[in-house]
C-alpha cells in the first residue's frame, strides 16, 4: 500500500559513525507515528541518551545496533502517543499534524545521501505516502498502538515479531492491530493522482488570489470541509468550515483582509500545497485532499510553533 520509507541495514557499525547513520531512519519513523517534527526529533535524541547512556560493554554486546534504537524509538513513541491524546483534548481548537516542507533531501528523499546531523530535522524525512497530510489524519484516529503495529509493519516493513517487541504484545495480535488500522486508512480515502491533485491546487491558489468565489466554489466538493489548526495562538476558527461555498467565501475574505498577502505554491508533505506569507513570514501552511474531480478537504495549518521549518522554505 505504501512504499517503504527507509530499508532496514543488515548490519550496523556500532560505532559513532554507524550510529549516527540512523538519524535519519529513526525520524522518518518518529515522525509518522507523532505527526510532529519537533517530537519525533525529541524521540531520536532521547534513544541516542539511552544508547550512550550504556557502557562500552554493554554496547559491543548489542547484536543488532539498528533493532534496538529501533525498538527503543518505537517504544518512547508509544508512551508519546498515549500521553498526546490527553494534550490534543486540551488543545485550543483542531489539532494537526505539523507540515513538512520540501527541501534539502526532501526534492529526492535520498535514502542512500550522507546526513549533516546538524542539518534541520525536516531535511531528514523522506517523503511517500505515508506522510501525505489525508493519511497522517487517518493515522491519528488509530489507538496508539494500532498507529504503531501498522506504520512499523506496513510502511516499514517490519516483521511482526519485531513489531511485538515494541509494542508489547503477542504477534498474533500485532498482526490484528494492523490489520484493523489498514481497514481503515482503506476505508478513508482514495487518493487522486499526483497530476490532478496539483492542477486543482494551482487553479485554487489562483482563484484564491483573485477571490473569485465562483471559481472557488466551482473547485471544492459541495460538502468539503476546511479544517484550520491555529492552537488558539493566532486568529482562525476553532472549527471545521463545512460546505463548498463557505470555504469559498471564508478564502475570499481572508484575502481581503490581509494586503499583501502572497500565495504560493509549494510542496507539503509530498504534495502540492499553499503557503500564504505576509512580509515574507509563513502564517499559513494549506494542505489538500482531491476525489472525483473537487477538492474535498483542505487542511490549513496556522500554529506558529508548527510553521518553524517553513521559516526559510
Amino acid at each position: 500500500m505504501t512504499t517503504p520509507s527507509a530499508p532496514q541495514p543488515a548490519r550496523l557499525d556500532p560505532g559513532p559513525a554507524g550510529i549516527a547513520s540512523e538519524r535519519r531512519r529513526l525520524t522518518n519513523l518518529a515522525y509518522r507515528l507523532l505527526g510532529s517534527l519537533a517530537d519525533a526529533e525529541d524521540v531520536v535524541q532521547e534513544t541516542y541518551a539511552r544508547w550512550y547512556a550504556m557502557s562500552a560493554e554493554r554496547r559491543a554486546a548489542v547484536v543488532s545496533p539498528a533493532g534496538w534504537l529501533t525498538k527503543v524509538a518505537g517504544r518512547v513513541c508509544l508512551d508519546l502517543l498515549g500521553s498526546a491524546r490527553a494534550r490534543r483534548e486540551r488543545y485550543v481548537g483542531e489539532w494537526l499534524p505539523e507540515p513538512l516542507p520540501d527541501r534539502g533531501e526532501l526534492f529526492g528523499g535520498r535514502a542512500g545521501a550522507a546526513v549533516d546531523d546538524a542539518a534541520d530535522p525536516a531535511d531528514r524525512v523522506t517523503l511517500d505516502e505515508s506522510v501525505h497530510m489525508a493519511f497522517l489524519v487517518v493515522l491519528e484516529s488509530m489507538t496508539p498502538a494500532e498507529r504503531v503495529a501498522f506504520v512499523l509493519h506496513d510502511v516499514f516493513r517490519y516483521p511482526f515479531p519485531e513489531v511485538s517487541e515494541i509494542v508489547g504484545r503477542s504477534p498474533a495480535a500485532c498482526r490484528q492491530l494492523a490489520s484493523s488500522a489498514r481497514r481503515r486508512v482503506r476505508t478513508a480515502r482514495t487518493p487522486a493522482s499526483a497530476e490532478h491533485h496539483a492542477g486543482l491546487v494551482r487553479e485554487f491558489r489562483r482563484a484564491w488570489a483573485a477571490k473569485d468565489i465562483g471559481a472557488l466554489v466551482g473547485l471544492l466538493d459541495p460538502g468539503a470541509t476546511s479544517t484550520p489548526d491555529s492552537g488558539g495562538v493566532v486568529p482562525a476558527a476553532l472549527r471545521p468550515i463545512v460546505g463548498g461555498e463557505e470555504i469559498a467565501r471564508a478564502f475570499a475574505g481572508v484575502v481581503g483582509r490581509a494586503p499583501g498577502l502572497e500565495l504560493l505554491e509549494r510542496t507539503v508533505n509530498g504534495q502540492l500545497g499553499v503557503v500564504a506569507r505576509v512580509d515574507g513570514v509563513t502564517v499559513t501552511v494549506l494542505a489538500f485532499d482531491v476525489e472525483d474531480e473537487r477538492i474535498t478537504h483542505i487542511w490549513a495549518m496556522r500554529n506558529p510553533e508548527k510553521l518553524r521549518a517553513w521559516t526559510a522554505a
